[in-house]
């Protein structure tokens, strides 16, 4: 549903002679044919077009409503081309009265004869959204045909070449003029000829499997690592064995006497080996002879060896008490004409004791680690939970419960920008309600414009949303809305339009996701008028959009 755009604030006529308007709306320029005579009483006084958005003067006479402004641009004081009296622009109001009977005119669609539909004025672009005869771009990416509504279906299902086809080795959906470079880049099913030119057809998915049995492909003799080099065809390797049996017989004797040098010379490192091994022995048995001299002389100090050797294994884990063992080694050379190994014992304990504790530090500093990763993971948790709940609070402080929104919508450039380029078309404003367990609602807008209006107004729109108390609600949703750009000044110049909405559209029926089709004013002001320095519109690089919808007969749950 679309609704009037005015081309210039609405603040500057002062009075109207009904208090609701229509929210249909027609394409000024379009060549239309009535069905009947245009009566002259439906012409502008000033471009003798039909009128669109009807103004009426203090003498009687209707102008479009940029008319009327640019005879006011001409002349600082503007007449009436008709009668030539001044047009006293307090005097000037809009006619909604007549509006309604040009917006009801019978018109015939642009596509007849084929299209024989005669629909009223308002309605009129409703009707090219359906029309079977209305030329429209194709919906497959990248195709840049226009076909008419009624053959839309046949082209996209028979002609488009950017149609999706199964492809008849896979079953996988390719574009239509992809399909051929499909079928030989990346299809696995897709039969090829096999590489070795074997006169095979094998599906691509298996060359590499049918490659490694096929008769034609070229490989190593089986003697290689004799000597033997030569490559020949799977297919007539038997035959190649067969002919050179003597020479791969030679080949191998060649090997195997090369093999059993390579025996002797390893049999004769052996000896040596085994030489020094025996010599090694004797001395091992010289040092036994020696140690058992040893514990004997300190029989009654068996301890002494095994802290030695529990010292020994933590020397290797604490480089820092390197040098204590060198010391408690030093005392243990100068205790032993002694006999008195007591403080040599009290030390390694000591040690021990040390080496003990250290170990025990590292255990522990690994479960604090763990301990401190658990506990940076909640605090993660709980950061993001903090995070969503602080949002949640500053949507609910903003919520509106009486049926009216005021929308700040800062940073207008840069998100102007966005939509021209078309990384974010429109935006939305928060939620608000009719009352506390009222409908739910917000407004969305288009920058850079919605249909009608894009790339010269901006659009604005009034959305019905899933609310939860929409199974105590009345629907459809009949309440009449005021859209509004408010006017920074102060002066309340504020552009203004007003719609009932339409219990028939499924726009304000009961929402069946989490919102319903936006509704509301695709032309709602144009960017010069925005944009002027001449308006107040915007400050600051920011702008306020206000909604109002009527809560008149309205009950409250």
């Amino acid at each position: 549903m679309a609704c009037d755009d005015p081309a210039a604030p609405s603040g500057i006529f002062t009075r109207q002679n009904s208090s609701s308007t229509s929210s249909l709306d027609f394409e000024p320029d379009a060549d239309y044919k009535f069905v009947e005579r245009l009566e002259e009483r439906y012409k502008c006084a000033y471009c003798h077009l039909v009128l669109r958005n009807p103004h009426q003067t203090g003498c009687g006479h209707r102008f479009c409503q940029q008319c009327i402004l640019a005879l006011r641009e001409l002349n600082a004081v503007p007449t009436c081309p008709v009668d030539k009296e001044t047009i006293k622009m307090h005097e000037v109001f809009k006619d909604n009265c007549c509006k309604r009977e040009v917006l009801n005119l019978h018109v015939f669609c642009k596509n007849f004869p084929d299209c024989n539909s005669k629909v009223i004025l308002g309605r009129y672009q409703e009707h090219l959204q359906q029309c079977l005869f209305e030329s429209m771009q194709c919906t497959n990416d990248g195709c840049q045909d226009r076909i008419l509504r009624k053959d839309l279906k046949e082209h996209l299902s028979q002609h488009c070449k950017f149609r999706e086809e199964r492809c008849q080795y896979c079953n996988a959906y390719v574009v239509l003029i992809n399909i051929k470079n499909h079928e030989e880049n990346d299809c696995p099913d897709y039969p090829v000829p096999c590489l070795q030119n074997c006169s095979q057809i094998i599906l691509k998915k298996e060359i590499e499997k049918h490659h490694a049995v096929c008769p034609e492909a070229e490989v190593d003799c089986p003697y290689k690592q004799y000597g033997c080099h030569v490559k020949v065809k799977r297919g007539k390797l038997a035959e190649h064995e067969n002919s050179a049996l003597r020479e791969h017989m030679l080949q191998i004797l060649d090997k195997n006497s090369r093999l059993e040098e390579q025996i002797s010379d390893l049999y004769k490192s052996l000896e040596c080996k085994e030489i020094k091994i025996q010599q090694l022995a004797d001395a091992i048995k010289k040092c036994e002879k020696e140690f058992r001299q040893y514990t004997q002389l300190f029989g009654n100090n068996s301890s002494l060896m095994v802290s030695t050797q529990a010292l020994a294994s933590h020397l290797d884990k604490s480089a820092r008490l390197e040098s204590q063992v060198k010391q408690l080694i030093q005392m243990a050379n100068q205790q032993q004409s002694k006999l008195d190994l007591r403080p040599l014992l009290d030390t390694i304990e000591h040690v021990k004791q040390k080496i003990a504790l250290m170990e025990t530090y590292d255990q522990r500093l690994v479960v604090l680690e763990d301990q401190s990763s658990k506990h940076d993971l909640q605090i993660n948790i709980h950061k993001a939970q903090l995070n969503k709940n602080e949002e949640r609070f500053k949507l609910l402080e903003g919520t509106c419960y009486n049926g009216k929104l005021i929308w700040k919508i800062t940073d207008y450039k840069m998100k102007k920008r966005e939509a021209v380029e078309g990384r974010v078309l429109s935006i939305a404003s928060q939620p608000f309600y009719t009352s506390r367990c009222g409908y739910r609602l917000c407004a969305r807008a288009y920058l850079n414009g919605d249909g009608s209006g894009k790339g010269t107004h901006i659009s604005l729109y009034f959305v019905v949303m899933r609310g939860e108390f929409d199974s105590l609600l009345l629907w459809p949703f009949k309440q009449k809305v005021t859209l509004m750009l408010l006017d920074q000044s102060g002066k309340k110049n504020h552009i203004v339009e007003v719609f009932r909405a339409d219990p028939n559209s499924s726009s304000f029926k009961r929402p069946d996701g989490e919102m319903n089709i936006a509704s509301g004013c695709p032309r709602f002001v144009p960017h010069t008028v925005l944009e002027s320095t001449k308006n107040t519109y915007i400050r600051d690089d920011t702008l306020f959009l206000k909604v109002v919808v009527d809560l008149t007969d309205l009950e409250e749950l």
